[in-house]
């Protein structure tokens, strides 16, 4: 069996990926993240998850399948990345209250030996029910919305903010399981269920 890198350091993909993967490597791409003016989402996200195994593939030996994750929500059009400040959750949870948002993750999979690099990206939609600004204030004081797109984890506290979602729960954390399976059955003969 090929050796797996997981090219991300969130705990949230490291966690999803062990539920299928017993031993698995993680190098993080420590490049920064460009944005491409008008780029559409779902293009940003498989631009940007290739782009992190094609970095990664530089500095790992051995051949191996490369796997790398983007994740950002999108508001009427507009991408919402981490927030930088508590002043940024605190917009971004409120521009979501009561509202529903798209979640779109754009995945790549990358092999060393051969350079084959194949990206595909899901999109989850989810309604938030409407928040006081003391809960938007509670949440943000808890920690937890910092280093998450959107300024939300659905898998924590902010679960209680989810009134609905139609798609993949799994590409809202953060790895859309089904779609990268498919994606290495597909593409690489390589499958989560052997």
């Amino acid at each position: 069996m090929k050796k797996i890198v997981l090219a991300s350091k969130s705990p949230r993909r490291k966690e999803l990926l062990e539920r299928f993967v017993k031993s698995f490597e993680i190098v993080c791409d420590k490049s920064e993240e460009g944005v491409i003016q008008g780029e559409k989402p779902f293009d940003m996200v498989m631009r940007l998850a290739s782009e992190k195994v094609k970095n990664v593939s530089k500095i790992t030996d051995g051949d191996c399948l490369i796997i790398g994750a983007d994740t950002v929500v999108v508001l009427d059009g507009m991408v919402l990345g981490k927030p930088a400040t508590k002043e940024d959750a605190f917009n971004m949870l409120t521009a979501l209250s009561g509202r529903e948002h798209s979640v779109y993750t754009g995945i790549a999979v990358m092999e060393k030996e051969s350079g084959k690099c194949v990206a595909d990206f899901e999109e989850t939609k989810v309604k938030f029910r409407t928040l006081s600004d003391e809960e938007i204030e509670k949440y943000i004081d808890s920690g937890e919305p910092m280093d998450k797109a959107g300024a939300y984890g659905i898998q924590c506290i902010g679960a209680l903010f989810v009134e609905g979602i139609s798609g993949d729960y799994f590409n809202v954390v953060g790895l859309p399981l089904c779609r990268l399976n498919n994606l290495l059955k597909r593409e690489f003969s390589f499958d989560f269920m052997n």
